[in-house]
């Protein structure tokens, strides 16, 4: 018997579009995604870097660009959030315990809470009992230490917890530690969905 629910948060409720910041950056000179900003948005990620040294590292390899537009183009991937998945959610809330765990960087969140408005957003994290991110408790998925720690603070038994990700990665690693995973195909299935897939 499920009575817990973990959410990831993008692609999950935000629905993300991650080739337009690809798109953006390139515009703005940069020829491939490497293994060196890759290491600067895991740092970020974690909060193992200041917002300003995030920065500073595109700008070694985006010389002509400016901070602002640099911004910008970071800030493209987050889309649209439909109202219908809050609205699912707050019903959901009222069954079951539930909690956010979503690896994502301070500059995100700003701008998610800044464009929806405080009154949307915080709607939508008064349905958690607790919201995670990777940058405020310096641990990101798909590292079990992650999961272990939501189990040891919440008393969380992984045999009545469903964890809800988009990344294959993630769902495997919280399945080995013996949660219910939903590994939801983007494009294909929606949150509101969780009914019909007959996991609850």
């Amino acid at each position: 018997m499920i009575d817990t629910i973990i959410f990831d948060f993008g692609d999950i409720f935000i629905n993300l579009d991650k080739q337009a910041t690809i798109s953006g950056l390139q515009k703005l000179g940069l020829k491939e995604w490497n293994t060196e900003l890759d290491q600067l948005n895991l740092l970020f990620e974690t909060g193992d870097i200041s917002t300003e040294d995030f920065l500073t590292g595109f700008q070694k390899q985006l010389p002509n660009a400016t901070t602002e537009q640099i911004l910008e183009a970071w800030n493209a991937i987050l889309a649209d959030f439909p109202l219908y998945r809050l609205e699912f959610l707050q019903l959901l809330s009222q069954k079951y315990r539930l909690f956010l765990l979503s690896n994502t960087d301070s500059i995100h969140i700003e701008t998610f809470e800044s464009k929806t408005g405080i009154s949307f957003y915080s709607d939508f994290y008064q349905c958690f009992e607790k919201v995670y991110f990777s940058f405020e408790i310096g641990m990101r998925k798909p590292n079990a230490e992650v999961f272990q720690y939501l189990i040891n603070k919440h008393e969380l038994s992984p045999k009545r917890t469903l964890f809800v990700d988009d990344k294959k990665e993630n769902t495997d690693s919280a399945a080995a530690l013996g949660f219910h995973v939903w590994n939801l195909q983007v494009g294909q299935e929606d949150v509101i969905d969780l009914f019909d897939k007959q996991i609850l």
